[in-house]
Order: structure tokens, then sequence, then C-alpha cells
């Protein structure tokens, strides 16, 4: 209730508290009043206190002072309701009090031990001792009421910003394998909500984020709310929470000296210290980024190479650059799912070598995990190690050279982008050098969309035959190609159909109707794993089997993952590894990589050469330049 109220009520309505007792009262009073404070309680209506006379009074303010006293009136009445109502159920009263009182020290206490990454989410990191709820409580002894109740209310803001900030860590670790950066991951949440939409639909999607704000708003608002309602509990037992803050000080110190853990977790917490310092340097990184990027972005090697000497090794040749999404080197390496895979590219490797086409493999390192598509994408074509969303902002508005680019630079190609996931204006199109663009709009599809896959693969390279590969043109063809399918929640999926019965797409209504509910999938670890695997290998089926349809002797195909996929599927801790295969025709392209020690085939070795996938670009332009002798490979690897 207002303080004002308190200090009008008439001396013969006030009831005795038991002093042990937490008072249920309303939770706004308990954000703005404290228990410890000393209300002047004023006379009987007509008294005169020692302090005021009746002349003292002017007449003008009589007006005034009979609508705060009816005002005051009215508020008394409530708080009279209120006392009536703990004079009648006072063990009820006590009883809420206590409850209150409780769940507000486990919600602060929960707070301050919170981890930021699911796999930490065990009881024995809530059942330690917070450093920072120690010297919180000593100080919120010390300070004089008013201070006290700012310190509560900014420490309750606070705490709750914490918590909201190991949550989503929590959801990056989870889907990025990295934590939420403060200062360049706010654009992402326009992606998350265009997933959802895409997913759930523009309803559900509305839905989740309307959620969403009302449980930050609720979290920060009780959170400030607890600490101001332990606040005042403190200092009314003040004598008690002095003994048992020294109580607790020693036990943490003793504790820290001697490492004392429970379940394997130091009992001597400094969880929330540790997260704001983890944030701290995060952001100055994040706050220094672009300066070191914008410096690294001046050296070009390959800035001032005259158009007439670039890619002269790839002249009259067909160039089809592939990303396969989520494609990651756990798709081969893990056991669950080797063994379907590894039998995919065998048998792809097989029927490449029939049509007349070999083929070599190896191992990239993406600058991301689980998702950020385009950050890899960027990253292997600009030569650049695009890691977040201002690099990336920064590259694709420069003046750079992207690997597609230089293509088109050379004069010696037409160019053109097969983008199914892209569904409104991609202006970073001019970035890559592509003369035309085929969005989700302009391939021609008429059949449904497979969760957040709006085209599948087999349809999207259809559609590029129809569109750009299978026309006669003066130039050959460049391209950059991505395909979607594998892309979360691999559920419900296509299927390989024969490339007659593609049409306008109509066929896959009966194909998803048939597939799985990616709600259902998503309960078990276990069948995310199973779907993501049959994912990837219809990605790979269906370019294997375009290229074994379409491909000429002038066809040159790079293709590639992206990055893992997310942690669900990899498990924690995971290489950023993804597999890399140039096929081609003719003998003359491979010979120009031989230096690059890459396997044959279509599925690299466990020794294969790993490099970072920012190198491709310089080593692919080398190794194609006018010299042959210059195709070893420059630049870092591990």
């Amino acid at each position: 209730m207002p303080h004002d109220t308190r200090l009008s009520q008439p001396p013969h309505t006030q009831k005795p508290t038991e002093p042990d007792a937490d008072a249920a009262t309303d939770a706004a009073t308990d954000a703005v009043t404290d228990a410890d404070d000393s209300p002047q309680v004023p006379a009987p209506d007509g008294a005169v206190t020692p302090d005021e006379t009746p002349d003292e009074t002017p007449d003008e303010d009589a007006a005034a002072n009979e609508a705060v006293a009816g005002a005051e009136e009215e508020d008394t009445e409530a708080a009279l309701a209120g006392d009536r109502r703990r004079d009648r159920h006072p063990a009820l009263a006590r009883a809420m009090g206590r409850t209150v009182t409780v769940l507000a020290a486990v919600l602060v206490l929960a707070a301050l031990l919170l981890p930021n990454q699911l796999g930490r989410l065990t009881p024995g990191e809530f059942l330690r001792i917070p450093v920072e709820g120690i010297f919180g409580a000593a100080l919120l002894l010390l300070l004089p009421p008013r201070a006290r109740r700012v310190a509560a209310v900014a420490a309750g803001v606070v705490l709750g910003l914490r918590t909201l900030l190991n949550c989503l860590d929590m959801g990056f670790y989870s889907v990025l394998a990295r934590p939420f950066d403060p200062v360049l991951d706010w654009v992402l949440f326009e992606d998350a909500e265009s997933f959802l939409r895409d997913s759930i639909g523009q309803a559900g999607a509305l839905g989740a984020v309307i959620g969403v704000v009302v449980l930050v708003l609720a979290l920060l608002a009780f959170m400030t709310l607890a600490v101001v309602r332990l606040s005042r509990l403190m200092v009314r037992h003040s004598a008690v929470a002095t003994r048992t803050t020294l109580v607790l000080g020693t036990v943490w110190i003793t504790c820290a000296a001697l490492g004392v853990q429970l379940a394997g977790v130091p009992v001597a917490s400094t969880n929330t210290a540790d997260l704001f310092q983890d944030s701290a340097q995060r952001l100055r990184a994040s706050l220094t980024d672009q300066r070191v990027f914008a410096k690294q972005a001046r050296v070009d090697a390959f800035r001032d190479t005259p158009p007439d000497q670039l890619l002269t090794g790839l002249r009259g040749k067909d160039v089809l650059f592939t990303f396969i999404e989520s494609y990651g080197r756990s798709a081969i390496d893990d056991p669950a799912m080797a063994s379907q895979v590894d039998s995919v590219l065998k048998d792809g490797t097989k029927r490449l070598r029939k049509a007349g086409f070999d083929s070599r493999s190896g191992w990239l390192t993406s600058p991301t995990a689980g998702g950020g598509s385009w950050l890899a994408h960027s990253t292997f074509l600009s030569g650049l190690w695009i890691s977040n969303q201002q690099r990336y902002r920064t590259v694709t508005s420069s003046d750079r050279m992207p690997l597609t680019d230089a293509f088109k630079r050379s004069g010696a190609w037409r160019t053109a982008g097969i983008m199914p996931g892209v569904t409104r204006s991609w202006p970073e199109g001019r970035f890559y050098g592509l003369d035309h663009v085929y969005d989700t709009h302009h391939l021609g599809y008429k059949g449904p969309q497979f969760s957040w896959s709006r085209v599948p693969d087999q349809y999207s390279l259809s559609a590029f035959e129809r569109l750009e590969h299978g026309k006669r043109h003066d130039k050959p063809l460049m391209s950059e190609i991505i395909l979607v399918s594998s892309h979360n929640p691999w559920a419900p999926l296509p299927k390989t159909i024969g490339w007659n019965e593609l049409g306008d797409g109509s066929v896959y209504h009966g194909i998803k109707k048939a597939g799985k509910d990616p709600k259902e999938v998503w309960k078990d670890p276990a069948k995310v794993r199973t779907e993501y695997r049959r994912a990837i290998q219809y990605s790979l089926h269906s370019l294997i089997s375009y290229m074994e349809k379409y491909g000429n002797k002038n066809t040159v195909l790079v293709f590639l993952g992206d990055h893992q996929p997310v942690p669900t599927v990899t498990g924690e801790h995971a290489s950023r590894d993804v597999p890399v295969a140039l096929v081609a025709h003719d003998p003359a392209v491979l010979d120009r990589i031989s230096g690059w020690g890459w396997q044959k085939g279509l599925k690299p070795g466990p020794k294969t050469p790993v490099w970072r996938m920012d190198t491709f670009r310089d080593r692919f332009l080398t190794a194609y330049g006018p010299r042959p002798g210059a195709s070893k490979p420059s630049g870092p690897s591990h």
C-alpha cells in the first residue's frame, strides 16, 4: 500500500502483529516500503500534535486537505479490510507470508547459482554457497534505509538480467555451440522468429514471441520483489541475519581454502561473479573486433590480380559451388551414423566414376556450428574468418573479392545462384558477383514446405538444370547452390524420386503427409540423430544423382557442409570440421590440386589435412591461377 496510507491510519484501527511473522502484504508494498521504517502515527481527528498548532495551517489549504483526507480514507478502508482478513485467519496469513519468503529465497539462490550451459544444470550446482549472496547480504545490512531500498531494487534487476543472459547462453550453446554475444547477436532473434514462423506458422510464432516477452518481464519483476522482500526480512531480524552472514562467510572461506566439493562441484561458489567477468571479457572483445577485422580485411593477395589471370585453369568449365546444410564431420565419424553415410559416399564415388568423374575430399573447419550458415558461406568464399554478424555485414558491404565474384571479374563466366532458403530481398547477391539469383519464389515450386526447408534439394537441382545449366549460353556457368533439406528440425523429410516425376513439386504433398512430426521426433535425441542422418543421406544422394544424370565433361563440382549440426546430434565439445569434395570429369582439374593431400573419393580420411575454411579461397585461386607450379597450399593448416 502507499506510504501515505500508513500514516493516515487512526491509532485505534491498528492491530499489533507478531514480531516473528512475515506479514502477507501486497507485493507492491514490499517493493516500495521497508519494515524497519518508523512511521509517525498522526493524532486522532481534531487533536493537535506538539509540533503543530491550528493557526499554522492556512485556511486556503482546507480544500486540498479534504481531498487528500478522502483519498486516505479510501486507502485506509482497504488496509483495514486486509487487516480483518489477517485477523480472521492469522495462521493462514503467517503460513502464506513464510511461503512467499521461502520462494523468494529459493528464487534468488537459484539465480546466483544458475549455470549458463544445460550440461551443467545438475542438482550439485544448486547445493553450493554463493559468495555474491554473502557480500550482498552484508552490504544491505550496513546501508541506511533509503540507500538499502535503492540497492535492493538495483540488485534485483541486475540479478534478473544475469539470469536472462544465462538462459540465452544455454540456448546459444544448445543451438550454435557458443555463448550469446550481448553486442552482436541481437539481430539473430529476427532469424529465430523467422524460423519459428516457417516451422509452426504465423500464429504460433506470434504466440511464442508474446510468451517470451511476458516471461522476461515477469522474471525481472519477481526477482526484484524477491530481493526487496529478503532485504526487509534481514533488517527486521538484523541480529540473526548478521550472525548467519558471518557464519556463511566463514564456511565459504574454509571450503574455498580446502577445495571442498559436493558431487564434483566446488561448494564455495563464485558462479555469478565468474559469469559477469566472462560477459565483460566477451563485451570488450566484441567492441574491438570490428577494428581488428577491418585491418585484416584490407590484406588481400588477389586484390590487384588482372582479370585475364584469374582462374585460367578452369576456363571453359561449368563450376558449381554447392553447400549442404549441416553436413558436418559427425555425419561421417559418429558410429551411430557413420556406416549409413559411409555407404552413400562410397556408392556415390563408384557411381560417379562410372559416369566418368573422379573426386578428391578433405576437411575444413567452419567458423560456426549448429546454425549461422551465412557465416560459413561468406568465410569460404571471401577468404576471411566471418564468425559473427558484424563481420558479415562489414565484408558483404566491402569491395572484397569473394571466390564467386572472381569468376565474374574474369569476364569468362556467366554467374547464377540457387537460393531456396532466401525468401525476401537479398542484396548480398551483388557482393557475391551473381548475375542472377533464384530465390524460393523463382524456382517454380508448387509443393509443400518441409518444416523450415521450403524446397526439397532434388527439386532445387532440377530447377537449376531447367533454369540455367540445361540452357545454351555463350559462356560457361559458375553457380552457387544452397541445399537446405538437411536443415533442422529434419522432419518431415522428402525422399528421392525419379527426375521426370518432379513436375512443379505437387508430388511432394503426399510425401510430406507420410513424413514424421518434428514435435514427436524432438522428444527423443536418438530419433533426432536418426532423422538428421537420413536428411544428410537424402541431400548427398540428390547431388550425386544430379551429377550422374546432368553432369558432363565440362562440369566441375565443389561441395561441402557449411557447419556441424546442433549439439543434440554431435554431443558436447564436437569439432567444427566439415567435409569438402571436388568432383571433375577432366583429369587436369584434379591434377591442379595434387599437392593438397586430399583423399581420393567423396569421403575424406581421418588423416586428411584439416584447413580453416577461410584459407580455401586463396588456395583455390592459386591452384587454378596462371602458374600451375604455384598450387602448393599457402596459409596455416591444422
